[in-house]
């Protein structure tokens, strides 16, 4: 049986939703929807989609490294932004985290996240090996 890792949040409701940051089964991990949720909990950067992308970024960055990867890993990347926020700040943030790594990604326009001030979440899998 491959070994399953699990890569924990400091979100409140993670233990009550059952879920994980990330999890990691063998070579590929896969990264959680993640929003731009600040080091205090609050959400960072309200209004401001890019830097709103780049929280998100640096989160899922945290997260691989916690399971043993870099982003040089991303295989896959989703975006989801905000009906009403501007994506393609949402698009430059993600092409400046990942330049010539170049995941495949989708982004997809959604009616709105849990909280309102949230514009931007993002996901990833990467494969290490």
């Amino acid at each position: 049986m491959t070994e399953r890792r699990l890569v924990s949040t400091d979100a409140p409701w993670a233990a009550s939703a059952g879920y994980s940051r990330a999890v990691r089964v063998g070579g590929h991990i896969a990264v959680a929807g993640t929003a731009p949720v600040a080091q205090d909990g609050s959400i960072a950067h309200p209004g401001d989609a890019y830097r709103q992308a780049h929280r998100c970024l640096a989160i899922i960055a945290r997260a691989l490294e916690q399971a043993g990867a870099g982003l040089e890993h991303v295989v896959r990347t989703r975006m989801f932004a905000a009906a009403g926020c501007d994506w393609t700040e949402v698009t430059r943030a993600h092409g400046e985290v990942f330049g010539e790594i170049r995941p495949a990604t989708t982004l997809v326009r959604v009616a709105g996240f849990v909280d309102d001030d949230i514009l931007v979440e993002i996901e990833a899998d990467a494969i290490v090996g």
